[in-house]
């Protein structure tokens, strides 16, 4: 009982319902991401952090993921941790560490005007 998992069935558009399992790294992504918003839009939580969800989306899904974040940024504080250019524009503050020199890191943080 306790090595069973949890079978999870997706049906991306224009696709059969099927096993998350057989679906692309993007659409395991989408839809980890819609059950994620799908929760909050239950029972919102104050903050959330999310790790590298965008990296196996292409630009217009990210662009998609940036849209519902803003959606849902007034309910919800997210930190999120990504090396996708469209998700930091979408960011109203950034932190980030730069190496101007060989083996000195440097922290910055920037806030973007809106």
């Amino acid at each position: 009982m306790l090595e069973c998992g949890v079978e999870i069935l997706a049906q991306p558009p224009g696709k059969r319902l099927s096993s998350v399992q057989l679906l692309s790294g993007g659409e395991k992504a989408l839809s980890a991401i819609a059950l994620l918003f799908a929760i909050f839009r239950f029972q919102p939580s104050p903050f959330c952090l999310l790790d590298e969800v965008d990296a196996a989306l292409d630009e217009a899904n990210v662009g998609r993921f940036t849209r519902m974040l803003g959606e849902y940024a007034r309910n919800t504080q997210f930190v999120i941790v990504t090396h996708n250019k469209m998700t930091m524009e979408a960011a109203d503050l950034l932190y980030g560490v730069t190496m101007e020199e060989p083996g000195v890191s440097r922290v910055i943080s920037l806030e973007l005007a809106r």
